[in-house]
């Protein structure tokens, strides 16, 4: 049957009867997600103070921000590397034997992290959590392929509260547990610790993504079609939930890379997704770093662990927040409102930098008052997370049929990582370029984000109302 690339996958799903989640698989496939965020941040609440504490800048506090945003980068530049090469592998192999490599890249990677004590060698270890960890696409592709159209956006709407919860628990074992010497001395005595102070929250990370090996090992299933348990080795054979698909659904030829990166339908979702990442990434990199820059140069001055809990708690109350209105939300404003409505919430989050700078310097203290800007900041990044979950929707309904899933999964993972992987050593290095040489007052980079936000305003204008968003 011959496919339209630029037709929707999916079809009016509303008006369909919906079928039951497949709960136990989809909660095995959040459960392996949250490997992937709790690697990439547990390190936030303590990076900066790990570049102090190598003497990695030559005691230079306004450089931090340099070497910090490299490391953070660099999960996301060699992911952005072999993403897509990933994904088209796992159409072939099999979705499972890609998630295994990657949760063991994963394991190995933090070990090595914790255990390094030069700036190469953190290099070398974010490297290799990068390059065999291409988890995210794939489990975006299973979850497509154990849903239908009635059920996906459902399912897609959980991605964020997943990665909501790997945002709480990576800060908090990650700015608690370093230096653990300091806090239980009769536990973790020894020149060990005092020379590995921050590996005790890397053996958290490396022990989570190897008990996520087991248990994807053990437990999950094959859910690639023509893999599954050995059956529907046919391409002929439909997928067990074919009786919801979409027409083009049954066509088994995948589309061509190259024609999909030049449909404006399937790009343009894509193209969202990529800035959105890109600027979420940026003020997300931000954030530790302008917490714990020191007063005198217009942060804030806390502590790992008062970052931390800053993050825990933001990590609970927007675990809430998504779980409580982001699918009511979707329901009486459509995918489309809520995506536009949600970025305009980057703009108070932003706003709050350059305003805690100025109060700071003019209070010398941290007052209830920055308290404030930071409460503001925290609940307008609620608001925000929810864009995600309503652009996953665009993303896997712009595929022409199930069998380009994996393919547009990694192209879109692709695009995503490598503004992750620009955003946190372009913005905070902007951010200590512009403090060190006071450029708009030390606010150049604000500036640029402010520049990046309109754009991504006018992309989520250019969206197409989804049919069933219809009132």
């Amino acid at each position: 049957m011959t496919v339209d690339e630029s037709s929707p996958l999916l079809e009016n799903s509303r008006t369909k009867t919906k079928t039951p989640l497949p709960k136990t698989q989809l909660g095995l496939v959040l459960f392996v997600l949250l490997a992937g965020p709790m690697s990439a941040q547990y390190i936030f609440p303590f990076i900066n103070q790990l570049i102090r504490e190598l003497d990695v800048t030559g005691g230079d506090d306004r450089k931090v921000g340099y070497y910090a945003g490299v490391i953070e980068s660099l999960f996301y530049v060699t992911q952005a590397l072999t993403m897509l090469y990933w994904s088209r592998l796992s159409d072939h192999i099999g979705r499972k034997p890609v998630l295994l490599v990657g949760l063991m890249g994963l394991s190995v990677s933090n070990l090595c992290f914790g255990l390094s004590r030069t700036f190469w060698t953190l290099v070398a270890s974010r490297c290799i959590a990068g390059a065999l960890n291409a988890n995210v696409g794939v489990l975006k592709s299973v979850i497509g392929e154990i849903t239908d159209n009635t059920n996906m956006a459902q399912a897609f709407a959980l991605i964020p509260v997943a990665f909501t919860v790997g945002a709480l628990i990576a800060p908090l074992y990650g700015g608690s547990l370093g230096r653990p010497h300091d806090y239980w001395p009769e536990l973790f005595s020894g020149s060990f610790w005092v020379q590995y102070p921050y590996f005790l929250p890397c053996v958290v990370s490396a022990s989570f993504a190897a008990y996520s090996f087991f248990i994807t090992a053990l437990f999950l299933e094959e859910s690639l079609p023509l893999k599954r348990n050995g059956k529907n080795s046919r391409p002929d054979i439909p997928s067990t939930n074919s009786q919801n698909d979409a027409p083009g659904d049954r066509d088994t030829s995948p589309v061509p890379t190259l024609t999909l990166l030049k449909t404006y339908s399937v790009m343009l979702p894509i193209a969202n997704y990529g800035v959105l990442a890109l600027v979420d990434i940026g003020l997300f990199a931000l954030v530790p770093l302008f917490y714990s820059t020191p007063v005198e140069i217009g942060g804030l001055g806390l502590s790992p662990l008062a970052i931390g809990v800053c993050m825990m708690a933001f990590g609970i109350g927007n675990g809430l927040f998504q779980i409580l209105f982001v699918a009511r939300a979707v329901d009486r404003f459509g995918e489309r409102r809520v995506f536009c409505s949600a970025v305009l919430a980057f703009f108070p989050i932003l706003v709050a930098f350059p305003m805690m700078s100025w109060v700071i310097q003019a209070q010398k203290e941290v007052t209830p008052a920055i308290w404030a800007l930071v409460l503001v900041q925290l609940l307008s990044w609620a608001v925000v997370d929810t864009a995600y979950a309503v652009l996953f929707v665009f993303v896997t309904r712009a595929s022409p049929n199930k069998h380009s899933l994996g393919t547009v999964n990694g192209i879109s993972q692709t695009t995503t990582s490598t503004a992750r992987a620009i955003g946190p050593a372009t913005f905070t290095s902007l951010f200590a370029f512009s403090k060190e040489y006071n450029l708009l007052g030390g606010n150049l980079v604000y500036a640029v984000l402010l520049i990046l936000l309109c754009s991504l305003v006018f992309l989520s204008r250019c969206l197409p109302e989804l049919e069933d968003d219809e009132q």
